[in-house]
């Protein structure tokens, strides 16, 4: 069974896949079809570049979008951590409290028969 933080980590790369993948395949449908269009080459060529910078630009922006959503998730799975320590902590000083409230009931009920030589 999966906990939470490897089922959000197993999103994110999902995701990650997802877009590079339809980045490539847009980047290899255009140049197949830049390449195959009835046109000289000056204009193919200058089809490619400006294709190449738009591509560009949408592959920095899925890249952005995902370096946001791991750092989204990255904090999310800190504030839970922080929150279970926290949880954790206040156990801690509640079983505490609880044994020593025993120990001194245990101590103020034995007084009077603990001599001390």
């Amino acid at each position: 069974m999966k906990n939470p933080s490897q089922e959000q980590q197993h999103t994110a790369n999902n995701a990650l896949l997802f877009w590079t993948g339809l980045l490539m395949g847009g980047l290899v449908g255009a140049v197949v079809m830049l390449l195959l269009a009835p046109q000289s080459g000056k204009e193919t060529r200058g089809q490619i570049q400006h294709k190449g910078i738009e591509l560009r630009d949408q592959a920095a922006g899925t890249v952005e979008d995902t370096v946001a959503q791991v750092r989204q998730t990255t904090q999310q799975i800190a504030g839970d951590v922080r929150e279970k320590a926290e949880e954790l902590q206040q156990h801690g000083q509640d079983i505490f409290n609880a044994q020593r409230e025993e120990l001194s009931t245990f101590l103020a009920g034995n007084n009077d028969e603990i001599k001390i030589s």
